[in-house]
């Protein structure tokens, strides 16, 4: 009977989620499923994401500052030991189906008053007592309670697994993005110290134009300004640029004094020509948040299993045998053998309903985690929608700047030339020179955040955790496969 009993989990099995009905990621989307170029220039609609995404800028310092990241990150060893310790978890858990067995030795020395009889065959009040025994208890698992704790260790292991890949995803983007914008301030420091130095050369002209007698000192204070105001955007890019490489360092487990070797400039990234565009379906497999929230979920369901087990009856068997004697020699001599068999079978009948609040607990516990779960794919498919977006507009975004660039560029060299042979008033060259500064600096970060966006696609696709070799998330294993499962009431 108890082997039948033994058989039994109570609790709501746990159900994965389906993958939500949708077909794409923007209302105006017309995917191609043949592999050609989908929501944005350059996206194949359902191709996979490589393990080692990074690889596709095709710049040599990025992935050399990216492993760097993975070998020395303590973020990511932290997640790793928390992996660890929450598969250990299981095993102290799964531990619990099994019988403990005990050793027990205890020699006493006692004296018995003289007004009661001897308690030994030689009418010694004083004597010793030895007694060694073994002692098994087990406390089956009736009611799969201890199973569904087994389900929790392992839904919480799993979860740290993804996890763990939740931070190495979030540290190799954060090391790219970081890498990017390095090299982005980097391109607008260059783009206004080299208009700053074109302003100064104009500057000297202007100052021996008013030295001629050719104009007044208010044009050549004017241009002062204008060269003081471009060279007022200096410091707080060049404190960017040094907080950058501090975060760099911080990113691949340096401090900051000992600094990164890797330099970064615009030209250090190739755009990828093809970028990878999961399936809709797939995101929610892919995605280390979505997986997270999911074993969460997990485990909130078997913890119905564990409140419920705990309102039944709760048997406990023990047994103990041993030898006890008044001398060491005679331990284990026939005649000193004891024993005991004892069971326990225990319900609880008055509790202020105590145990029916903390079922009531888990199932309210496990509406929260679903409804956490469903939030978090909203957030993961509003991700990527968001990426798309940028990535539709980023090309024509640098297109613009690059064309305003150039004319603001041309414009301020015409005025310039008109300004130097005095047929033109210097304010419309304050203008061109200010439009040609904000054209150049608008270019530089148009270039960057178009190869910000593409990381940002990789990261909200998943960053291709799955395809890296080797065993990376425990698999689910029932605790007892031959369990069979009564639902709770």
């Amino acid at each position: 009977t108890s082997g039948l009993l033994a058989a039994c989990t109570v609790g709501p099995d746990f159900v994965t989620p389906p993958s939500p009905d949708v077909s794409r990621y923007l209302p105006d989307e017309r995917p191609a499923r043949d592999g050609r170029a989908g929501a944005a220039a350059g996206v194949v609609w359902g191709a996979d994401v490589s393990a080692r995404w990074w690889r596709h800028f095709n710049s040599p310092q990025l992935n050399s500052l990216v492993e760097a990241g993975i070998a020395n990150n303590p973020d990511l060893e932290a997640a790793e030991a928390a992996l660890r310790l929450a598969q250990t978890n299981i095993a102290v858990q799964r531990a619990a189906l099994f019988p403990t067995l005990g050793l027990d030795f205890n020699p006493t020395r006692q004296k018995t008053s003289n007004a009661l009889s001897a308690p030994t065959d030689t009418g010694n009040f004083l004597y010793s007592l030895h007694t060694g025994q073994v002692t098994v208890a087990f406390a089956p698992d009736i009611w799969g309670g201890t199973r569904r704790q087994i389900e929790t260790a392992q839904a919480q292991a799993r979860a740290a697994a993804f996890q763990r890949e939740a931070v190495f995803l979030s540290l190799t983007a954060n090391i790219a993005a970081a890498a990017v914008l390095e090299a982005s301030l980097r391109g607008q420091i260059a783009a206004t110290t080299r208009i700053i130095g074109s302003q100064d050369q104009l500057l000297g002209i202007l100052r021996r134009q008013h030295g001629a007698g050719q104009i007044a000192l208010t044009d050549v204070v004017a241009q002062e300004t204008a060269v003081a105001q471009a060279r007022l955007l200096l410091p707080p890019l060049e404190r960017a640029l040094a907080q950058q490489r501090n975060l760099l360092a911080n990113l691949t487990g340096r401090m900051p004094g000992d600094g990164v070797k890797q330099t970064f400039t615009l030209q250090s990234f190739r755009l990828p020509r093809k970028i990878p565009l999961s399936l809709p379906a797939d995101l929610v497999r892919n995605r280390p948040d979505i997986r997270v929230a999911e074993e969460n979920l997990r485990a909130a369901n078997a913890q119905i299993g564990v409140a419920v087990a705990n309102r039944l009856p709760q048997l406990t068997l023990t047994a103990s045998a041993g030898s006890s004697a008044a001398s060491m020699s005679q331990l284990f001599s026939p005649g000193m053998g004891v024993w005991g068999i004892a069971g326990n079978l225990a319900q609880t009948v008055f509790d202020a309903g105590a145990l029916a609040a903390k079922q009531q607990g888990a199932e309210e516990a496990t509406l929260q985690a679903a409804a956490q779960y469903r939030s978090t794919v909203l957030i993961a498919f509003q991700n990527v929608a968001d990426t798309l977006r940028a990535l539709q507009s980023d090309a024509r975004a640098l297109n613009a700047a690059i064309a305003a660039e150039r004319s603001a560029a041309q414009n301020n060299d015409l005025v310039r030339k008109q300004v130097e042979a005095g047929q033109i008033s210097l304010p419309l060259l304050l203008a061109a020179q200010q439009a040609y500064l904000q054209t150049a600096l608008a270019r530089v970060q148009a270039e960057g955040q178009r190869v910000t966006d593409t990381i940002a696609l990789f990261q909200a696709l998943g960053g291709g955790w799955w395809n890296r070799p080797g065993p990376l998330v425990p698999p689910v294993v029932p605790a007892d496969p031959t369990a069979q499962t009564v639902a709770a009431n």
